[in-house]
């Protein structure tokens, strides 16, 4: 169930920026028995949160009226929709809310040739574990900005998303307009990825890779533009006074990772970064992050330091603040997002370099992702970062 980007642009993800692997599912339909298909009556679910709140979630739709979209100019203003995940009072509001639409589903799955073995609804109606137009719980919480990965839909951070908003924080991930399979919009608008093809059309990896930067880059654009509607003095979404403006944090997988950091670089209200498994196609410099604290986690076989990546051994030196560097083994790219629960659920092979579970991708993202949070936003000591864990034996300290 991995991300597949025909041509050059493969290319680039496989080798130099170890992005993604070649999808096992696709490989294994062209070369071998086909799998089975999932029945109309399978029942995908969540992992359950783990904190001590009820999780409540709302939809944004917010237009930046002061910038065009940089991928298709004629659509008018910069559009996204945001998922807003928050710490809620128990019981109350009007049910679990959906994954996502079947439409988006259809298109994720069809990008990943998993159309015709996977039906669309089974995805849409994967199970959890928020509750729309739950009532807000009380206090002051730090925020979160999370940014997927090129082409994936916010959706694939559902799981991470409940679980920080369980732990007592405000969620905010960003579909970005046009960088998406397929992302519904107001109107019945279905917004595909113009971006991936701006990418593929790039006539040298120089060209592409300077397409990706401006997504990185973009979506800095994007967040700070989100976490102004969140917090300014006209606030889009109707509980924005549960958010502390003074602790925010931006975090993404993939290209998402990179967004966090050129978010950091252009915005100086957002104390702390995470990137997981993502190439910084736009190169931190000294002078930006500074000391503000970073968390690198990625695959071990993909991110070790002196590897394939060589954008992770560059921004180590230039990070000045608290900072680690971890890596999983036998970890996969998509093992920071929802794909291998939802995958060992459907019976489909996710990577096949990747054998880590989907328990184990869970637990572990969710761990290492709160533990840094908690220490930086909420000044809570976190042993779990100071070195090796006998509780997460994949979990490899490359650099402290």
């Amino acid at each position: 169930m991995t991300l597949r980007l025909p041509g050059r642009t493969a290319a680039v993800a496989l080798t130099a920026l170890a992005l993604l692997a070649p999808s096992a599912v696709t490989a294994h339909a062209l070369s071998g028995p086909a799998p089975t298909p999932a029945t109309s009556a399978a029942t995908l679910e969540l992992p359950r949160p783990t904190g001590p709140y009820a999780v409540g979630t709302d939809v944004l739709h917010l237009t930046d009226h002061d910038r065009t979209d940089p991928w298709v100019p004629d659509s008018g203003n910069r559009e996204l929709m945001v998922s807003v995940h928050y710490p809620a009072l128990p019981g109350g509001g009007s049910g679990p809310a959906p994954y996502m639409s079947t439409e988006e589903a259809q298109l994720f799955l069809a990008q990943r040739k998993l159309d015709g073995i996977v039906p669309a609804t089974v995805v849409s109606s994967t199970s959890t574990h928020a509750r729309t137009d739950a009532r807000a719980a009380r206090g002051r919480f730090p925020l979160v900005l999370l940014s997927p990965g090129f082409g994936t839909p916010r959706a694939t951070l559902t799981s991470l998303a409940e679980d920080l908003a369980s732990r007592g924080y405000v969620v905010a991930s960003v579909d970005h307009a046009y960088e998406s399979t397929g992302t519904a919009f107001p109107g019945g608008r279905m917004l595909t990825c113009a971006a991936c093809d701006a990418a593929e059309a790039a006539p040298d990896e120089a060209a592409e890779r300077a397409v990706l930067k401006t997504v990185s880059t973009g979506r800095a654009d994007d967040l700070t533009f989100v976490l102004d509607r969140l917090t300014g003095p006209r606030p889009a979404w109707d509980k924005s006074r549960m958010i502390d403006r003074r602790r925010v944090a931006a975090a993404g997988h993939s290209i998402g990772g990179s967004a966090a950091a050129s978010t950091m670089l252009a915005d100086s209200r957002v104390d702390a970064g995470i990137n997981m498994d993502g190439t910084f196609f736009d190169p931190i410099h000294r002078s930006g992050i500074g000391d503000r604290p970073f968390l690198m986690l990625g695959t071990d076989a993909g991110h070790r330091p002196g590897g394939a990546d060589g954008s992770w051994d560059e921004g180590w030196q230039h990070l000045d603040g608290w900072k680690r560097w971890l890596t999983v083994k036998d970890a996969g790219h998509f093992t920071f997002t929802d794909i291998p629960e939802l995958g060992e659920q459907l019976g489909l092979p996710v990577d096949p370099a990747a054998t880590l579970s989907g328990d184990r991708s869970t637990r572990i993202t969710r761990d290492y992702v709160a533990a840094f949070l908690d220490l930086h936003l909420r000044g809570r000591q976190q042993p779990l970062l100071d070195g090796p864990s006998p509780d997460n034996p994949e979990v490899v300290l490359q650099h402290r």
